[in-house]
């Protein structure tokens, strides 16, 4: 399981390093109900579908690690597996059908929770469902899909594998089962080798490994040991994710030694990748030199669209983002399972929570899905779209992270890239580029 997190809810310092990941943006608890619930038909009418991404949410995992904040139920029953199969279905065929004329994907996700939760027959049914409602072959586009020790078993790699996915991602967090438990994640090191072997004897996928730093009691020594193990297996990518902590913990009280503590570790870890052959994709993304490029040579995440399925899923459209309702606590998250498995398809052709995007805010979900990538931002893109150049249109934000040493000074002209130093900083980075009314509906979201 990837570690996405969620914002923090508990009061952050102002010049902490770690303000909030900022995987997509807006974040979803900047969401709000749709007047009206708006057809999807309309929203995705006059929308350039030539490279889609598709991504499918499986809502289940085999426990609920301690750090997470992921939308994800732990060991449901097999019933209602079943069930949410059954309304997948219903609802790809039913946005499938509201998509415009010649709808294509570049490339699909399966995430979670944890896809290989599902057993090997139930991730056939889906990779099956998918293509026949969408006309796809999966097999002919790059597909990640993620994993977990306990599931990355032979008969799910297996289908994995004759379906064709091309990266298959395995939260490890750390080699050590003492860390590993006082991150809430009770796995053995026996399991996790197992799980490693498997993946590397029956698919031919890229391997990514997830790393966390910043777990209690872990310190220098330790952390060199769960890379140097975590390199022994060849991972084509490796990320590292700083340990983000729920409310009022004792690591929560502790900010800046503890900022300090995470931060030498992740500078730790940058370098003993780097020295060890990998090049640096983002703050917490690297990938091994000598591997093949990445195949995603189509989709632009600045620009194109995204169809989610599944109740924790999102979908992109130039003007609104939209989901389902959002929770992490366990009763939300089963009401809104329940609440999704009982629906028909009819009901799956309208939006429901979601968000409409502005010329500004797209200003600033473009910037912030290129500054915080090592490659920089291409800023003559950035014109073509907005008829403008960033700084001009953050011009203080801009000469903040000058000020402060994070952007590369000097390069190419029409690039906008942030040193070593801003690298690291970009959990502090993204959150600087939030709007008001953003920064204003996150505050006001009430968690369940």
């Amino acid at each position: 399981m990837t570690t996405a997190l969620t914002p923090r809810a508990e009061p952050v310092r102002a010049d902490s390093p770690y303000q909030s990941y900022v995987y997509a943006y807006p974040h979803k608890s900047a969401y709000r109900p749709f007047e009206n619930r708006p057809p999807l038909a309309d929203l995705w009418r006059g929308e350039d579908v030539d490279a889609l991404s598709l991504y499918t949410h499986i809502p289940f995992c085999e426990m609920r690690c301690g750090f997470c904040n992921l939308f994800t139920r732990s060991t449901p029953p097999a019933e209602q597996v079943t069930a949410y199969l059954g309304a997948l279905e219903r609802q790809a065929e039913a946005v499938a059908e509201v998509l415009p004329e010649g709808a294509r994907f570049a490339r699909a996700a399966l995430g979670g929770g944890t896809p290989t939760y599902l057993t090997a027959e139930e991730l056939t049914r889906v990779y099956d469902l998918t293509e026949r409602a969408f006309g796809v072959d999966l097999s002919r586009i790059p597909v990640s899909v993620e994993t977990s020790p306990a599931t990355a078993t032979p008969d799910r790699l297996r289908v994995l594998d004759a379906r064709g996915a091309t990266r298959i991602s395995m939260g490890v967090q750390s080699f050590l089962d003492s860390e590993a438990h006082a991150a809430g994640r009770p796995q053995k090191r026996a399991e996790v080798d197992r799980a490693l072997a498997a993946v590397r004897e029956h698919a031919s996928a890229d391997l990514n490994v997830d790393l966390i730093y910043g777990i209690e009691r872990q310190d220098a020594r330790t952390w060199a040991h769960s890379l140097d193990t975590a390199l022994e297996w060849a991972p084509e990518e490796v990320y590292l994710y700083p340990l983000y902590v729920r409310p009022l913990t004792g690591l929560g009280r502790r900010a800046r030694e503890w900022d300090d503590h995470r931060l030498s570790l992740y500078r730790q870890g940058r370098d003993h990748l780097l020295e060890r052959g990998y090049e640096q994709v983002s703050m917490r993304m690297f990938r091994r030199a000598d591997a093949p490029a990445a195949a995603d040579p189509d989709h632009c995440c600045q620009t194109d669209g995204m169809v989610g399925l599944g109740c924790g899923a999102r979908s992109y459209t130039t003007g609104a983002h939209y989901s389902f309702d959002y929770a992490v606590g366990v009763g939300g998250v089963r009401s809104i399972i329940a609440d999704y498995v009982d629906r028909d398809r009819a009901d799956f052709t309208r939006a429901e929570v979601g968000f409409h995007l502005d010329e500004d805010e797209r200003r600033r979900r473009h910037l912030l899905q290129s500054l915080l990538r090592a490659e920089g931002m291409d800023t003559a893109a950035y014109a073509e779209r907005f008829g403008s150049h960033p700084r001009q249109d953050f011009p203080g934000i801009f000469a903040a992270l000058d000020e402060r040493g994070w952007l590369e000074r000097g390069g190419a002209p029409d690039l906008v890239r942030l040193a070593p130093e801003g690298l690291a900083h970009s959990d502090a980075i993204g959150p600087m580029f939030f709007s008001a009314g953003v920064r204003a509906l996150m505050a006001d979201y009430e968690a369940r």
